[in-house]
């Protein structure tokens, strides 16, 4: 007889993460083109590359920086314990 572990869910906050950044990022655009429109007043093609470049380069900036994060103990729980349940179902053995 073999228990069927639950998956694990994560949590609201952790489902989230992704648009904070995304969120982050264009509110930095926004101030960065807000900024080059005061001042060049090119709202053709400048403002909206301005913008652009902005949200990507400020995107994979956040995006690497939190690669580079140390994960605290209860990530590095949760990583044990999903490290543990794959090991079981890929040897068959169920607890």
């Amino acid at each position: 007889m073999s228990k069927q572990q639950q998956p694990v869910e994560p949590s609201k906050r952790d489902r989230l993460k992704p648009v904070e950044l995304l969120v982050f990022s264009a509110i930095i655009a926004v101030f960065a083109s807000a900024v080059v429109a005061m001042a060049t007043k090119d709202f053709r093609m400048l403002v909206p590359v301005t913008f652009i470049a902005t949200f990507i380069v400020t995107l994979m900036v956040v995006a690497l920086l939190g690669l580079s994060a140390k994960p605290n103990a209860e990530d590095e729980l949760a990583r044990k314990a999903l490290e543990e349940m794959h090991r079981n179902e890929g040897s068959g053995h169920h607890d």
